[in-house]
């Protein structure tokens, strides 16, 4: 056990408190990617708070365990190297206007390279690989009801973000969603 059981209220709710007000802006426009990426997320603190207690109780080589681990890695490296990749190609500016996108959204230039070369949604990726590996330390319904609700509201994330881009983006980005999967390379 990582927490005592007392802390994990307390801990959820600072953490719901923290996602919150930095999605404050995109909760308060449903049609935009940024309201569907807050539940998706609540939906992680959910699987988080339910798995916590049983975190690592598997022997480290179980298949689940060495599955659950190769997603959690994953979804800490994406997003770090999306980040960079935004921020460094994309030249996050004033030109986007839409004040339910985060700092980083806000690329004035369409980002193709590193894992925007093979994916368009690096970020969500994460949070499903997230979602996933914490599901794997144990199964239960609740846990499986709610990594399939992250799931499909980060699809839906993932769908508004591209209808978002393509107003931005026109053409280009159309062109490189023919040439790019959604969140794994070669596959969806």
């Amino acid at each position: 056990m990582l927490l005592p059981l007392q802390a994990y209220p307390a801990t959820f709710m600072i953490a719901t408190s923290i996602v919150l007000y930095i999605s404050r802006r995109a909760i308060a426009r449903p049609r935009s990617h940024g309201f569907y990426r807050f539940f998706a997320v609540e939906c992680i603190f959910g699987l988080i708070w339910i798995n916590l207690p049983v975190w690592g109780d598997d022997p480290l080589l179980a298949p689940s365990q060495l599955l659950a681990s190769l997603l959690l890695a994953a979804s800490v490296l994406l997003p770090l190297h999306a980040v960079h990749q935004l921020r460094r190609v994309g030249q996050p500016g004033g030109a986007r206007k839409d004040e339910a996108l985060l700092r980083f959204e806000k690329t004035t230039r369409l980002v193709t390279t590193g894992a925007f070369k093979y994916i368009r949604h690096p970020m969500y990726a994460a949070l499903i690989c997230l979602a996933w590996g914490v599901f794997l330390q144990r199964f239960t319904w609740l846990g499986l009801l709610l990594v399939l609700v992250s799931t499909a509201l980060l699809f839906v994330t993932a769908k508004r973000e591209e209808q978002e881009c393509l107003e931005h983006f026109g053409d280009a980005y159309r062109n490189y969603m023919r040439h790019t999967h959604r969140f794994v390379p070669f596959l969806l």
